[in-house]
């Protein structure tokens, strides 16, 4: 072969190896390359130190032919000397294997590059594969020839190897860890990986195990050390299983803590991962004995199966934490497989929580009210107050939306002090635009949060001194499970604000604590009963089930008990003329909804106060 070929080539001496790793130097050109003439031999001195020399090496000519090898080289290669002479040097250790290092090693031969230095996978005669360290570099001008060396990194690179499993695996379980885990995804979710075959598609179950915490604080990190080894074990046996029964072992790893994942490539379908999901859970449930102690544990898994072109790692493991919370929140000890829909709601609410606080000063907040409809006269005696957030991205949101995260982030109470003076504001506007009609009081919904984190009682005693509003034209509305059962500081402003003159309500009366020797000690005006016992009184005969007598009695002997009580009783959800029949014939004192009108803006509520009698959905849109 001549170092001035075109093409690589053609193999000779040792089999054709594959190539694995390749760093070429890159010294500067020689401006003017001196023109190629065959290596001198080496001077006697200098030809006894080649020959005796432990480091493989070889003299190459410009036309790349080997004119001088030492024994060491012959030893390494399990050549004899003899054969090297004369050899293709590129040949014997894979310089044409790959073009790069090819067209780099024919410019060293030109005089065109200073060094050339690659690493290459050799096979030996004996079987046995042997890593090298190649390098070339050109021997002085007088020469004219090139000194190949190579040297034996067998031993370094399988020390680089037991180091790299050390870093990648986890000491406690042997598992692979977070880092192997996180490069093997990353390199399934390549379009190479998936484009020339297989499915496309890739599945992940993520799971952590349901009350570890409390078993490193209670019997010692050994035991819970020993416990997440025996979970690994049960893992590892899982895959196999489904590695047995489908092409392709899932990987399981230890992510860190009691987490671990298990990635299957090439996944068929959400059906093999519920699958391996529940073999999953079987296996964790199973007792484990441990240093002679039983345990008992369980796991909760987040699922998720998509096709990989257009998922990321990131988006990927995003998506089964969510799922793994899904899990855990809807009672642990099960599988949950990701839904688009609710982590479209969930990322919804994040967006929510994260503009709530801004959105109060930004003014995006405003309030609607629904009328109270005296049963007897058909007048409207109140109005309740409810919010809504004309969101900017999202349109108008109503309560349910975001009155929890308000709760949740503490930013109940400043939008609570906003809609308690923006209502009481209202109803003393009404009171001056209508001198002549009795006035009406305005109800407004309370969160325990707001008592517990605000000053409740100072708060409305400055509102109805700064809007000028009577107590006794004020309603402050609590849910039956937030007042039953109180205690201490709720109860003591609820007296304070009694004794103040305004009225407490007690909204969704009949579905929580239901504790009726209780509420004859609370400072309580008015109950409003639940619209699910409303709803059962249904007579007309398009009504889709038949009517429950027993709706009706409830209803009667809640409204006798309420008036035993000296309170008043309201109705939710009244839509039809027959249910507000009923109420009025059983003795409720007032009726709120659709057949009286839907919330409105106020303006709609002055229409109302205008007319002799609320007829069925005047007040609607």
């Amino acid at each position: 072969m001549s170092g001035t070929s075109e093409g690589p080539a053609p193999a000779t001496g040792l089999n054709r190896p594959t190539v694995t790793e390749s760093e070429i130097a890159t010294s500067p050109r020689t401006e003017s390359p001196p023109p190629p003439s065959p290596a001198a031999p080496p001077s006697p001195s200098y030809r006894s130190v080649f020959t005796a020399a432990p480091l493989a090496m070889a003299v190459v000519d410009r036309e790349g032919t080997v004119t001088g090898a030492n024994a060491a080289l012959a030893t390494l290669l399990g050549r004899d000397r003899e054969t090297l002479t004369g050899a293709v040097a590129a040949d014997l250790v894979d310089l044409a294997s790959d073009a790069r290092t090819w067209h780099a090693y024919r410019e060293l031969l030109r005089g065109r590059r200073a060094k050339l230095r690659c690493t290459r996978r050799l096979k030996h005669p004996e079987g046995h594969a042997l890593w090298v360290r190649v390098t070339v570099a050109p021997l002085p001008s007088d020469d004219g020839g090139v000194l190949l060396s190579v040297t034996d990194i067998g031993d370094h690179r399988e020390l680089q190897a037991q180091l790299r499993h050390v870093r990648m695996h986890d000491p406690v379980t042997r598992l692979p860890n977070r880092t192997l885990f996180f490069e093997r995804l990353t390199a399934a979710l390549e379009a190479e990986s998936y484009e020339e075959g297989g499915t496309g598609r890739i599945g992940l179950c993520y799971l952590d195990l349901d009350g570890f915490k409390a078993v490193n604080d209670t019997l010692g990190h050994r035991i819970g050390d020993q416990l997440l080894a025996a979970v690994a074990e049960r893992l590892t046996h899982c895959a196999e299983e489904t590695g047995r029964a489908r092409a392709g072992t899932p990987l399981v790893a230890r992510l860190g803590g009691d987490e671990f994942a298990l990635l299957v490539e090439d996944s068929t379908g959400t059906e093999q991962l519920a699958d391996l999901a529940e073999s999953l859970l079987d296996a964790i449930q199973a007792p484990f004995d441990l240093s002679g102690r039983r345990l008992s544990v369980s796991a909760s898994i987040g699922v998720v199966e998509r096709h990989a072109a257009g998922t990321t790692p990131t988006a990927l493991m995003q998506a089964a934490d969510t799922t793994l919370y899904w899990a855990k929140a809807d009672g642990k000890a099960r599988w949950t497989l990701f839904d688009p829909e609710r982590n479209a709601s969930r990322v919804t609410r994040q967006a929510l929580a994260s503009t709530l606080r801004p959105a109060i000063d930004r003014g995006e907040f405003a309030l609607e009210y629904q009328p109270l409809v005296g049963m007897e006269d058909d007048r409207v005696h109140g109005v309740e107050a409810l919010i809504r957030w004309h969101h900017p991205r999202f349109g108008t949101l109503t309560p349910n939306r975001f009155i929890s995260l308000a709760e949740e982030d503490g930013s109940i109470v400043p939008l609570g002090r906003w809609v308690l003076r923006t209502a009481c504001r209202q109803a003393r506007d009404w009171q001056v635009e209508h001198p002549d009609e009795p006035p009406i009081f305005v109800s407004v919904n309370v969160a325990v949060r707001q008592v517990w984190d605000s000053d409740l009682v100072a708060d409305v005693a400055d509102t109805l001194k700064e809007t000028g509003l009577a107590p006794q034209l004020l309603q402050l509305e609590l849910t039956e499970s937030a007042v039953m059962g109180s205690s201490g500081r709720p109860i003591q402003a609820l007296k304070a604000l009694s004794d103040m003159g305004v009225r407490i309500a007690i909204d969704d009366f009949g579905t929580g604590y239901s504790n009726l020797a209780y509420l004859s000690r609370l400072p309580v005006s008015v109950l409003k009963l639940d619209g699910s016992f409303v709803r059962g009184f249904q007579y007309e005969e398009r009504a889709t089930a038949p009517p429950n007598p027993a709706d009706e009695v409830i209803v009667e002997a809640m409204v006798q008990l309420a008036h035993r009580l000296g309170l008043t009783v309201t109705a939710e959800c009244v839509e039809t003329s027959a249910q507000a029949t009923r109420l009025r014939r059983i003795g409720c004192d007032t009726g709120q909804g659709w057949l009286y009108s839907r919330p409105v803006p106020p303006d709609r509520i002055s229409e109302l106060l205008g007319t002799p009698g609320v007829q069925a959905g005047v007040g609607n849109p």
